[in-house]
């Protein structure tokens, strides 16, 4: 016997609604956009159930009118987040030589190993696919190869760049000497410095990976969608350098880019020292 439409259609909006509550939520926790969105939802709930309960006819009218135009709001207010997810869809068909990119990361991996322990300080960005020149307006152009001599070089404490960041895309260096945009969360322990502040404040906006190394303690921290990881190991920094850069360049289903796309922020967190 046939199970009716009007039996079936109800549970199966209530699951993707649920389904779509659920990514949102796990998407949006840890950004910028998260308080954003619990406000303005607490802030629309108890307006709309006011209006509701005490039959406001024309503040209903006109919450009626108002909703269709927070699409726009949304498009503004989430666009960061927007063109990162963007980006992530936009790569899952694409196929490149995953030995050139274990090579590419393994350049910067030799280099974070030889100037941790000096300690040397360095800000290293890795552009992916929204470019992050959109982003600055500092640096020098620099297009050469990267090799790890050419990035400790860039650092050496003498170097008049050396206080800015590198920007690398593939083999090549792009532009050093870059000032990246500092992170306006508050949640932040005081104690961080100029460099994991702009770290963060850059992957926020783009979709880059930011490698930094302490200049106080030679400590090694990684930030990736707005989350920083501190005191990492040199192991730990290749695993995920791997895991990002090269496991995307790989064939992949809807489904699989979604399981990923939903665990990274937590399993990126940022962890305290």
């Amino acid at each position: 016997m046939a199970i009716p439409a009007a039996a079936w259609r109800p549970v199966v909006e209530i699951t993707l609604l649920a389904v779509g509550i659920y990514y949102a939520y796990r998407f949006l926790k840890g950004t910028r956009g998260q308080a954003v969105v619990t406000g303005f939802v607490v802030v629309l709930l108890v307006l709309t159930l006011t209006v509701r309960l005490l039959r406001l006819d024309v503040l209903n009218a006109l919450l009626n009118l108002i909703l269709p135009f927070l699409a726009l709001a949304i498009v503004v207010v989430f666009q960061p987040e927007i063109r990162r997810l963007l980006a992530e869809v936009g790569n899952l068909s694409i196929f490149t030589n995953s030995q050139e990119q274990r090579e590419n990361l393994e350049v910067i991996v030799e280099a974070v190993g030889r100037l941790a322990p000096t300690p040397v300080g360095a800000l290293i960005a890795i552009e992916q696919s929204i470019s992050i020149q959109e982003t600055i307006e500092s640096g020098i152009s620099v297009d050469c190869e990267a090799t790890p001599e050419m990035i400790e070089t860039i650092f050496f404490p003498n170097n008049a760049i050396h206080d800015g960041a590198v920007i690398i895309k593939g083999d090549r260096i792009l532009r050093a000497g870059v000032i990246f945009p500092l992170t306006q969360r508050s949640d932040l322990p005081k104690s961080l410095g100029t460099r994991h502040r702009a770290a963060i404040g850059l992957t926020e906006e783009t979709d880059a990976v930011v490698v930094v190394v302490s200049e106080e303690s030679g400590a090694v921290s990684i930030a990736h969608k707005g989350q920083l990881t501190r005191n990492v190991s040199i192991e730990q920094l290749r695993a995920f350098l791997t895991g990002v850069l090269v496991r995307r360049s790989q064939p992949r289903n809807a489904m699989s880019f979604l399981r990923r796309w939903v665990s990274e922020p937590s399993r990126n967190a940022s962890k305290a020292d």
